[in-house]
């Protein structure tokens, strides 16, 4: 794809920050970025997301942006699991829901009399929020007056799309990432969209790769644009993370997204081994085609493990590994309850590390271990290839080397999901990935000693 523009600004809003990035066309450098929380109100009607606060962030940031270093195009990614419900104004009918918040029993009783079966949907059931399916009948069921305004219904990086734009539009990254609303390997809405009687209110589906419009002309002179700028369609974060690696590495190949989640991404792979209750599920690329997947809270995971730990120097956690493997201190799943493929059981240490850089360097061991634990539950296959925070970890990289015997290749970019937004107009990532050489010797007994205790845990 040829690209008649300079850069790109990228707007990516995670769970945890939200992001504006500007990538250079030319180079696929990032060349400027300003970062601010995404912060959840926990004022009525229920915890939501304060989407005032960011779009302020937003045209603050592109109007800095404009001034220096300039763009030309805008894209846009962000977390999956929400959606913007909109009158018929165009404003919010309902705030942003935060897909943490769980419902009461009966609500949750009653979502699990309509939602599809696993067979349709690939759509585990999880907590809260997280199938948006079940946020959207919470909000029915218990806003009903609200829920009677809604007149369109927006996937959450298009929500920001026709912020920008006026442009309705929603895409199947968005609605394949285990909403219960898609039927992945069918390429359609699944029946519960009649069943919750909102078909009519679904906005178009449009390509991640679509230019929807350019930006408002009222919106461009508040920014301080002289000329006009087109807006993609966007993209949800983790599949945004993907694409670079389905344009670079074809079929198969795994990839490991990292972030407040951990998602695994097993391309070419076949869902027969999928199970509802572990949190697999199929995903969609920006192809739409139907990708098996696993995941875990692995960035949140890591918040609480090592939060109140006194500054270990990387040097230090590596020095420290061979005495967590040789006297196999390890932390047991799962710290964030309800996830990951050990849902059920509760987060604890078994011969709990004895200072910082071995509490850190177990908790990087575990990182390692349960991802190659997604990675059987789906039959990857291929090169694997870490994008995210995480691949700044040498442990956790050198340990997946270790444990999987394939090539690990550690992506250089930080702002992954924004590598993968910007290849939605043409552009390339500008780092080359970097190949893992280390190895962990000892670690496939501590593995397997990992894998004993779980196995007796739970067979309990």
């Amino acid at each position: 794809m040829t690209v008649s523009f300079e850069r790109i600004a990228i707007i990516d809003i995670g769970k945890t920050n939200a992001k504006v990035v500007i990538v250079d066309a030319r180079t696929g450098a990032e060349v400027a970025v300003r970062k601010t929380a995404n912060i959840v109100l926990a004022s009525p009607p229920y915890p939501h997301f304060d989407t005032e606060r960011l779009w302020t962030f937003i045209l603050e940031t592109l109007s800095e942006f404009a001034g220096h270093p300039g763009f030309d195009a805008l894209s846009i990614t962000t977390h999956g699991a929400s959606a913007a419900l909109l009158d018929d104004r165009g404003a919010l009918a309902l705030p942003v829901l935060d897909y943490e918040y769980v419902y009461p029993d009966e609500v949750n009783r009653a979502y699990d009399l309509i939602r599809p079966n696993f067979d349709e949907s690939f759509s585990p059931r999880l907590t809260g929020g997280l199938n948006l399916g079940a946020q959207f009948h919470f909000q029915r069921d218990r806003f009903p007056q609200e829920f009677a305004r809604v007149s369109t219904i927006l996937t959450y990086p298009q929500y920001w799309a026709f912020r920008l734009t006026g442009v309705a539009a929603n895409e199947k990254t968005s609605l394949g990432c285990h909403t219960d609303l898609w039927r992945p390997f069918a390429d359609s809405y699944s029946a519960l969209v009649d069943r919750l009687d909102i078909a009519d209110k679904m906005a178009p589906i449009r390509s991640a790769f679509d230019i929807l419009s350019d930006i408002r002309p009222e919106i461009a002179q508040k920014i301080g644009l002289s000329k006009s700028v087109p807006v993609y369609c966007g993209i949800h974060d983790s599949n945004a993370s993907l694409l670079p690696h389905l344009v670079d590495f074809g079929l198969p190949c795994t990839v490991v997204s990292t972030g407040t989640w951990v998602i695994c991404f097993a391309p070419g792979a076949k869902p027969d081994a999928l199970d509802s209750k572990r949190d697999t599920l199929a995903n969609v690329d920006a192809y739409g085609t139907a990708v098996p997947s696993a995941r875990y809270m692995g960035g949140r995971e890591w918040e609480i493990v090592t939060k109140d730990l006194a500054a270990v120097t990387a040097e230090a956690e590596w020095a420290a590994v061979a005495d967590v493997v040789s006297h196999k201190r390890m932390l047991l799943p799962s710290s964030v309850s309800g996830t990951g493929p050990f849902p059920q059981m509760k987060g604890r240490w078994h011969l709990e590390p004895e200072n910082a850089a071995e509490r850190r360097a177990a908790a990087s061991l575990y990182q390692a271990l349960m991802t190659v634990t997604c990675l059987d539950m789906i039959s990857s296959q291929g090169s694997i290839i870490v994008e995210g925070p995480f691949t700044s970890n040498r442990v956790f990289v050198a340990a997946l080397h270790s444990l999987t015997g394939r090539p690990v290749y550690a992506s250089p970019s930080q702002t992954g999901t924004s590598s993968g937004a910007a290849l939605l107009a043409g552009i390339r990532p500008s780092s080359p990935l970097r190949l893992v050489n280390e190895t962990i010797p000892g670690l496939d007994n501590y593995s397997a000693t990992w894998r004993e205790m779980i196995e007796s845990e739970i067979s309990r």
